[in-house]
Formats: C-alpha cells, structure tokens, sequence
C-alpha cells in the first residue's frame, strides 16, 4: 500500500492511499482522484519523504535533536496559528453534521424556505440549492440562510 501526500488546486492538502504508484497513475489519468474537500480533480503529488523507524524510543540523547526553545514574554499579543490541516478537519466535520442532521429538499430549497418561514410548513432543518440571487433573495426576506458548499463526495454514501 503507498500513501501519498496530495494537494488540489485549491491548495487543500490530503492523503492518498493506493496500491501501487502505477494505480495512483492510472486513477489521476482517469479523473478518479479528486479533492473531498472541493471535488477538484487538478490533483498533484506533494514532495514527502518516507518515514523510517531506526529505534524503538521517542527520545533521543544527541544535544542536536534536543534543542530548547524559548517563548516570547509577549506570546499573549501574538494570535494563535491555526495548522490548515486542523481547519480542513473541522470544516469537513462541520459538514457532515449538516448533512445528517438535515433535510435535502434539492432545488427546492428556496420555497421551503419560505413556507417555513411564512409559516405555511412545519420548522425543520433543511439543505438544497439555491443560486446566489435566490440566496440573497431570501436573506432580503429576513430568511436565515448559510450557504455552505458541499463537496460531491460528501452527497454520496461510502461502499
């Protein structure tokens, strides 16, 4: 099994496992690997290095891999960098809890919408699409919408 670092267009960055380079090849030809964050398929192979295991222990005694750091004495004026990893981790968590904790109405989205909240249908969690001018239509409206783009292979079930 090979696991590759991958990276879309978008620069979101992510694994890849497949049997062989010849099949990671073959599927980037075809079209078959693409982004789960945005479905782009202008996938590249990030640079990475193999991880080797030359000892059993975490710690080392060479003075060169046991350097120290000092922290600023005004670390609490600097803002806390957020690892693009974790970011993309959260947002992709965000997501799937939207989708399974709501309705998919489809293109219908907008006039649900509004039944609901003209009080013309039952209140519940509901998603769809909606083109940017329904959206703002509906925000107009005093409707309260998000709009939160979900990537295609988060629309289908995994085998």
């Amino acid at each position: 099994m090979k696991v590759l670092d991958l990276s879309c267009a978008h620069a979101h960055q992510f694994e890849g496992w497949f049997a062989s380079e010849d099949e990671f090849q073959a599927q980037l030809g075809q079209g078959l690997v693409s982004c789960p964050l945005c479905g782009d398929t202008q996938v590249v192979k990030k640079l990475s290095a193999p991880r080797l295991n030359l000892t059993t222990s975490r710690t080392s005694d060479n003075p060169l891999t046991n350097t120290a750091t000092t922290v600023p004495a005004d670390v609490s004026t600097h803002l806390p960098t957020i690892d693009p990893e974790q970011m993309q981790a959260a947002w992709m968590k965000m997501v799937r809890h939207v989708i399974s904790n709501t309705e998919d109405v489809g293109e219908q989205f907008p006039t649900e919408a509004r039944k609901m909240h003209y009080g013309d249908a039952e209140h519940r969690n509901i998603r769809g699409k909606a083109t940017p001018e329904e959206t703002q239509e509906l925000m107009e409206e005093g409707i309260s919408v998000l709009p939160l783009p979900v990537p295609e292979v988060l629309k289908e079930t995994l085998q």
